[in-house]
This record gives structure tokens, C-alpha cells and sequence, in this order.
């Protein structure tokens, strides 16, 4: 069933009690509305940080988080890539309905913008009067494209445009909103600026230029994916004495021209380890920072990764178990590659030390938003806000499926119906498609196909997968 429906959500019971919740917690600081902030890991897995079963590398500030908030336990991404999975948690839309449902690079730095006209998760912010801010990676156009950031609602800008480019930390350029900044102190590959530390400063700033106003910020930092570098500090050193040397494999390949192309790492585990460990750090640095200026308890923190775990660049997913209890990684429309960490921490509204385990999505994130903002709530979406959940009040709507489409590696797509997913592998070939199906009830890391004894669940499946999604012209199954 097609469900792109207009959002109209009512200001009746639950509107009164977000609001009367908001104006009890913030009257020292004069404020109604919430600032919110989302912050974005990038190839982070679920099975990566401590409050999801992590033993090894330490992520104290995230733990802190889910102690003191919620953690989401079937949360899910637009899809198992970058740019669509950011496509689908920007416009609210599944990857059966976003314009962009795949990766594709242009030349000389980007990805396929947005349409003109796209309506965004910043622009609800805008037109709410919050100031809009964007910090790390893009990847959803190319500089000067109908979808750059500052024309995708943000009123500022400080990062990479293109996801590729967001490979190398050590770049010759960012952008700070339409104007190029260049690194001269990191060309010829040389180890100068670290991206990743200069966009987290850049992001605080932000939170401090605006603490006495609503704000949104988006801050999509883009650890822990590969490249696997960064300054060789403390943390570095305590992980290269935890994990054995001989557990080790240098990545060996290294190219002239780094720009997009993962460099040489001598001790890959360990610098991911690392690289884990500083993303958490800069949590805990957004957390410290909204305390000092007074405002942490009238600021949601909403905390996920884009898509599962990646092998690339000396990754080592399994030796992390990265993917938790879950098969698959980046790439894969098994839990492993779309199902992530997501924290939420808001002092004195989200229940301190809760869990969840509502079915959710990126694209109910916008929806949500627009609930507790009071923001607009007419616009095309497959959302459905968790608002509910959330405050742990009214009655939680549930979806009734969830839709997720891919195109590499033959094309794929996945339906969540219930505790049933299904999984078409090779939909570009009609006569080598393969249809899966798996009872995560009983069977969460998908290892017993039981299409052949499920027939009519098999049915109802491949029929949302028809009408779950549009035709596109560029991102089209029958001309892969």
C-alpha cells in the first residue's frame, strides 16, 4: 500500500502537554520551543558503542546519553548507503518516494541534487523561526547545485559537499556555506588540518552563537567512516596496547592522489577504535556545552548513524561485531546494513534510562520534529511522528509496513511488516530474483529463509514492494 500522505497533525491533547512540558522546563530561559539537535555518525554500527553491547571500544558520553534518555532499539535508516539514507532524513520520505535512492558521484566534487523546490527538514525549521545550521557532510548535491545546503534550508554551512571527498580527513578544502576554504597545509597529502576536529569546533560555535534562540543543527560528522586516520593522540596509543598487534592487518593501498581514496593505515583497528572514541568525545562536548550555557534542558539531542557498519579502508566489522546480533553491513538491506543506534536526550521530557523498542524510521523524523515545534505539518510524507514514545504520552500510531529500496550490486529491496521481512535480492533480473523472507521473532539474524512455507505472507510482501514505491527515471530497477 502506497502510504505518501499530507501530515496533519492536530493541535489538540498532545500538542497542549508537548508545549505545557516545554514552558515548565525552559521559563528560565524565557523559551518555548525546543532546540534540537541531531547528530549523525557516519557508518557507525549498532553494535559500535557501549549502550548496544560494544565491550571493547569506549564510548562513555554516548552511554551517559542512554542512561540519562531513551535508547531505540529498531530504529532505522533511509537505507543502506549514504545519500538516499540523508535523502530520506531530510524530505521524509522512504527510498520508494525520495528523488534520490542511490549514490551517484559527479564531476569534479558531489553527488545528484535534489530537485528545486524540494521541501526539507531545514525549511520546516526556517519557516518555525529557528535558526538552521548544517556541520559535516552533505552529499546530497554538488556545490552551486539546486540542493546545496544553503539552498536546502540552512542558513549556514561548514563541511564537505560531496560525500567522497569526505573520505579524506586531511582535504585541501571545505566549504563554508558557498565559499571554497582552502588547506594549504594539507596538500600533497600532508597531515595538517583534521577535518573532523575543525567542523566539531565549528558546530559549537554555532551552539553558542544561538543559545538565546531556537536552533536546529544538524551535525553530520563524518566518523567513524573510512578513511581510517587521525592525529595519533593518547586515545590512539591506549588502543594500539589493548588490541594485540598480530589482530592486525595494514591496509596497504595507498594512491598518489588521495582525494575520495582511503589512504595506507598501519594499525586499522586500532585507528577505528579511535575514531569511535573522538566521535564520542564531540558527543560529550555538544552535552557539556548546552549545560554551561543553561539551556540542556530545552534542547533534544537525537543521536544515529546513516547506515550499518562498512568493510572498506582496513574496516574490520566482525572483529568489533559491529553489526551487533544482526547480519549484514553497509550495503545490505538485512538488519545489519539498516537497523542503527538511536538515542534520545532531553532533561526533564524523555524518561531517564528508557528503552524502546517502536518500529521507527528516518523519515518519521521530520514529522516528529514538526510535532514538537508546532512547525508545519503540511507536507508529503511517509513519516509518522514518535512524538509518544518519546514524552511517553497519548497513544503511539504505529506503521503498518516499512519500505526500503537499493541500487547496486543488482538492486535490492526489503519490506518490515510486522515482526515478517522480506528481501529481494537481483530485482533487476527478473529470472534471477530471489525473494527471502525471515521471522525476526525468531529468527533476528537471518538465517532461515522461510519463503517456501509462507506463501501468502510471501504474496502480501511482494505486493507492498510494488506499491510501496514510484517509478524513477534515475534510479530505475529495469535499466540497471
Amino acid at each position: 500500500m502506497n502510504r505518501k500522505t499530507l501530515f496533519q497533525l492536530s493541535c489538540g491533547l498532545m500538542g497542549a502537554l508537548a508545549t505545557a512540558g516545554c514552558t515548565q522546563a525552559s521559563s528560565k530561559n524565557e523559551k518555548q520551543a525546543p532546540n534540537i539537535i541531531y547528530i549523525l555518525a557516519d557508518d557507525l554500527g549498532i553494535g559500535d558503542t557501549s549502550p548496544y553491547g560494544q565491550q571493547l571500544i569506549r564510548t562513555p558520553n554516548l552511554e551517559r546519553m542512554a542512561n540519562e534518555g531513551m535508547r531505540f532499539t529498531q530504529c532505522y535508516t533511509g537505507t543502506s548507503v549514504s545519500a538516499p539514507s540523508r535523502a530520506s532524513l531530510m524530505t521524509g520520505l522512504h527510498t520508494g518516494h525520495t528523488f534520490i535512492r542511490g549514490n551517484m558521484r559527479m564531476e569534479p566534487e558531489g553527488q545528484q541534487d535534489m530537485p528545486e523546490g524540494t521541501y526539507t527538514m531545514a525549511h520546516m525549521f526556517q519557516e518555525a523561526g529557528y535558526a538552521t545550521g548544517c556541520f559535516g557532510k552533505w552529499g546530497l548535491g554538488y556545490p552551486g547545485s539546486k540542493s546545496d545546503p544553503v539552498k536546502a534550508g540552512f542558513d549556514e554551512f561548514f563541511g564537505y559537499n560531496c560525500q567522497t571527498l569526505a573520505h579524506d580527513y586531511y582535504p585541501d578544502h571545505l566549504w563554508d556555506g558557498t565559499q571554497r576554504v582552502e588547506f594549504p597545509d594539507n596538500y600533497k597529502q600532508a597531515e595538517g588540518t583534521y577535518s573532523a576536529d575543525l567542523i566539531h569546533q565549528r558546530a559549537l560555535q554555532y551552539i553558542r552563537n544561538h543559545a538565546d534562540k531556537p536552533f536546529f543543527a544538524y551535525l553530520s560528522y563524518t566518523l567513524p567512516h573510512a578513511e581510517l586516520v587521525l592525529p595519533k593522540d593518547s586515545v590512539y596509543q591506549a588502543y594500539c596496547n589493548l588490541i594485540p598487534q598480530e589482530d592486525e592487518h595494514p591496509w596497504k593501498e595507498e594512491r598518489p592522489n588521495r582525494r575520495g581514496a582511503y589512504g595506507a593505515v598501519e594499525r586499522p583497528l586500532a585507528t577505528f577504535a579511535s575514531m569511535v572514541t573522538r566521535l564520542d568525545k564531540y558527543v560529550g562536548d555538544v552535552m557539556s556545552l548546552l549545560e554551561e550555557l543553561d539551556i540542556d534542558d530545552n534542547t533534544l539531542i537525537i543521536f544515529a548513524s546513516d547506515n550499518g557498519p562498512h568493510d572498506e579502508g582496513g574496516a574490520n566489522p566482525a572483529y568489533f561485531k559491529s553489526s551487533g546480533p544482526y547480519r549484514g553491513i553497509k550495503r545490505d538491506l538485512y538488519e545489519g546494513g539498516i537497523r542503527t543506534p538511536m538515542i534520545a536526550y532531553w532533561p526533564g521530557h524523555v524518561k531517564a534510562g528508557s528503552t524502546s523498542d517502536h518500529l521507527t524510521a528516518f523519515w518519521d523524523m521530520m514529522p516528529t520534529f514538526a510535532e514538537l515545534i508546532d512547525g508545519n505539518k503540511d507536507f508529503q510524507t511517509d513519516g509518522i511522528s514518535f512524538v509518544p514514545t518519546l514524552l511517553g504520552k497519548d497513544k503511539q500510531e504505529e506503521h503498518e509496513y516499512l519500505y526500503w529500496e537499493f541500487h547496486e550490486k543488482g538492486g535490492k529491496q526489503a519490506v518490515r511488516y510486522g515482526n515478517w521481512k522480506g528481501v529481494r535480492l537481483r530485482v533487476c533480473c527478473p529470472e534471477e530474483t530471489v525473494f527471502e523472507l525471515y521471522d525476526l521473532s525468531k529468527d533476528i539474524h537471518e538465517d532461515h529463509n522461510v519463503a517456501s512455507e509462507n506463501p501468502e505472507i510471501v504474496e502480501k510482501l511482494e505486493n507492498i514492494m510494488k506499491e510501496a514505491r514510484t517509478e524513477s527515471e534515475l534510479f530505475n530497477f529495469s535499466r540497471m
